[in-house]
C-alpha cells in the first residue's frame, strides 16, 4: 500500500496527501537555504525585489498564521523569539502580506539557522495537525468570510500552494545570486 493509499486500500488518504504535499515544501525550503550565507538572505537581485530571506520568512509566517488559527494555538512566531532574530517585532499580524520594498528589506535574519529553525519548528507542528486530519473534517468549513465560505482542504492547500510558490521564488533568486 503507498503513503497516499487510506488504510482499506480503496482510496486515497486525504491525511497523507496533505502531508506529502507539505512535505514538497520542506524540501524547497532546504534547497534555497543551503549553502546560503546572512549576507546571501538579504540579496535583492533588483532595488525593491524580494529577498531569500524576505520569501522563506513570510512563507512561514503564512504557514504559521493559518495553521495557528486552524488549532486555535498562538503562533509560533510571538510565543518564541522570532521576531527579534528578523530584525523585527514579533507581531502576529505581520506575515508580509501587502509589504512595501522597504517593509521586506526590514526583515534581516540574523543567520540561515533563524530562518531554518522558525520554518522546522512551524512545519513540525504543521505536520502533526496534518496527520490527525480526517476525510469528514476537510469538509469543514473554516472561514465564512468568502463566497463560496472556505472549508479546510481549501484553505490546506491554498497555504501549500503559497509556500510552494514563494520557495520556488527563493531558489530563483538564490540562482540569480550564484550568477552575479
Amino acid at each position: 500500500m503507498g503513503v497516499l493509499a487510506d488504510d482499506e486500500g480503496d482510496g486515497v488518504d486525504g491525511s497523507g496527501l496533505l502531508l506529502e504535499l507539505y512535505g514538497r515544501v520542506d524540501g524547497e525550503v532546504e534547497l534555497a537555504l543551503t549553502g546560503l550565507d546572512t549576507a546571501d538572505l538579504t540579496w535583492e537581485p533588483t532595488p525593491g525585489a524580494n529577498t531569500i530571506g524576505w520569501l522563506i520568512w513570510h512563507l512561514t509566517r503564512v504557514q504559521d498564521h493559518h495553521i495557528g488559527e486552524l488549532i486555535d494555538q498562538e503562533q509560533i512566531y510571538v510565543t518564541g523569539d522570532w521576531g527579534p532574530r528578523f530584525g523585527l517585532e514579533s507581531a502576529p499580524h505581520d506575515i508580509g502580506y501587502g509589504h512595501t520594498p522597504d517593509q521586506v528589506a526590514a526583515v534581516r535574519p540574523e543567520s540561515v539557522e533563524a530562518l531554518t529553525g522558525y520554518y522546522e519548528a512551524v512545519a513540525a507542528r504543521t505536520r502533526t495537525f496534518l496527520a490527525e486530519v480526517t476525510a469528514e473534517r476537510l469538509d469543514e468549513v473554516v472561514d465564512t468570510r468568502w463566497d463560496p465560505p472556505v472549508t479546510l482542504a481549501v484553505r490546506l492547500v491554498s497555504i501549500a500552494d503559497d509556500d510552494i510558490q514563494h520557495a520556488g521564488q527563493a531558489c530563483y533568486v538564490k540562482g540569480l545570486l550564484a550568477r552575479r
